[in-house]
């Protein structure tokens, strides 16, 4: 029997594992990436604050959460919070460390995008009477937004990768399930390959609905 058919009779065999912690793969990543956008938003929105101490405290999470390398958060939380006394599953673990980080992120490039919006625009609403939501909600955030789709469809992918290394936490998710599957054959290249073409896959998927959205959505005359 050869190396390849004996990895695939064991792949095979272990199909239903590896099937269900893809599901939890795609199960955080979609969650992540749903809470990780609604933090963004709320933090880009304190961002425009017209209180200063607020801006900085804000700026401030920004600035930490992306300084932080996201296994170092993961670690922090998983296995130091318990010697406070705080004990958390691994998936609220992975939800809330990834919300945090990708909060970040996502605040960081809707913020860019703001910084090129026509300044007219904006003074001609509040020369209108537009309070401070209205401005944001009905004005702001849909071209912010608009301009951020590339940025936060990297962050998706991000997302869908980087749950990987939630099986270091103990999250039995689709990477761990194939570490178990490298472990019983020690056909590690396999493995890995066979891993690396599904994240290929999945990543390839929501790139063509990313640039759907994007070539609906795009300002007449800027798409390419």
């Amino acid at each position: 029997m050869s190396e390849w058919t004996s990895f695939i009779s064991d792949l095979l065999e272990q199909m239903p594992l590896i099937l269900t912690g893809l599901g939890k793969t795609l199960q955080l990543a979609s969650l992540i990436s749903f809470t990780g956008f609604l933090m963004g938003v709320g933090v880009f929105y304190l961002t425009l604050s017209q209180k200063t101490i607020i801006r900085r405290l804000i700026n401030g999470y920004i600035s930490f959460f992306i300084g932080m390398p996201l296994i170092v958060l993961l670690f922090l939380m998983y296995y130091g919070l318990p010697q406070w006394g705080i004990k958390l599953t691994p998936f609220s673990v992975a939800v809330i460390g990834f919300t945090l980080n990708v909060g970040a992120y996502n605040a960081a490039y809707l913020s860019s995008a703001f910084n090129g919006l026509d300044r007219s625009e904006l003074e001609a609403a509040i020369a209108q009477g537009f309070s401070h939501r209205q401005l944001f909600s009905l004005i702001t955030l849909p071209q912010v937004l608009r301009l951020s789709i590339p940025a936060l469809t990297n962050q998706i992918i991000n997302n869908l990768k980087d749950s990987s290394i939630a099986f270091l936490i103990q999250y039995t998710e689709f990477f761990a399930r194939v570490q178990e599957l490298a472990s019983t054959n020690f056909q590690f290249f396999k493995a890995y390959f066979f891993a690396a073409m599904v994240y290929l896959f999945l990543v390839s998927i929501v790139v063509v609905f990313a640039r759907a959205l994007e070539k609906r959505i795009m300002i007449p005359g800027t798409f390419r």
